[in-house]
């Protein structure tokens, strides 16, 4: 996907790179988009397995712990651009429209469960004043989601140079602010944004 992009891509370019036979690869994926399927689910929990130390880390309030959750989301990313941008360029297509969905509520699951734990000790820190540890992580996975679009957009406007890194840094900025209201912690106590990673990506 990387070398060639997942349209150009075949079957046998993956078995020739293997070294394995096709019955192999159709013991485990039925296609090449199953294969793609795969490619983010396996994407999806290396990441996750990346900043899993920082969550279960119990030496951590709350808000350095979210912070730092993002933040470690955000470098796990920029140390596999490539590999991330050719899975991006897939993921835009029409024709994937399914595995989105999929992807959607499988995430939806697994980081709400995240999320929920970190909301639940910031409100027994009495840092965070939220009423539900679960149904507040529910909706901050579904604002990530939404915040992952833009994001994409942003990335691309950014591509064509339609768009200033101001407007980035304001979006980023905005989303925050959303993060703190649904938390009940005061303004500028989240800093979701690393200027490092927000250079690599869109400076």
């Amino acid at each position: 996907m990387q070398a060639k992009g997942y349209e150009q891509m075949s079957v046998q370019d993956v078995l020739d790179e293997l070294e394995a036979s096709r019955g192999a690869f159709y013991h485990y994926f039925d296609s090449k988009q199953a294969l793609l399927e795969a490619v983010i689910a396996r994407m999806v929990e290396a990441g996750l397995g990346a900043v899993a130390p920082i969550v279960n880390d119990p030496d951590l309030a709350a808000i350095p712990k979210l912070e730092r959750f993002f933040t470690g989301i955000g470098r796990w990313k920029t140390e596999r651009k490539p590999l991330v941008l050719a899975v991006l360029q897939v993921w835009l297509s029409d024709d994937n429209a399914i595995v989105r969905e999929k992807f959607r509520r499988g995430l939806v699951g697994g980081l709400s469960e995240i999320l929920a734990r970190i909301v639940r000790q910031g409100m027994a820190e009495g840092t965070f004043t939220a009423a539900s540890p679960d149904e507040t992580a529910k909706v901050m996975v579904i604002l990530l989601l939404g915040f992952q679009d833009e994001a994409t957009d942003l990335f691309i406007g950014r591509q064509r140079n339609s768009i200033g890194y101001d407007e980035v840094v304001r979006t980023f900025a905005g989303y925050s602010g959303v993060f703190e209201r649904i938390l009940g912690v005061p303004a500028g106590s989240i800093h979701r944004a690393d200027e490092t990673i927000l250079r690599a990506w869109f400076g």
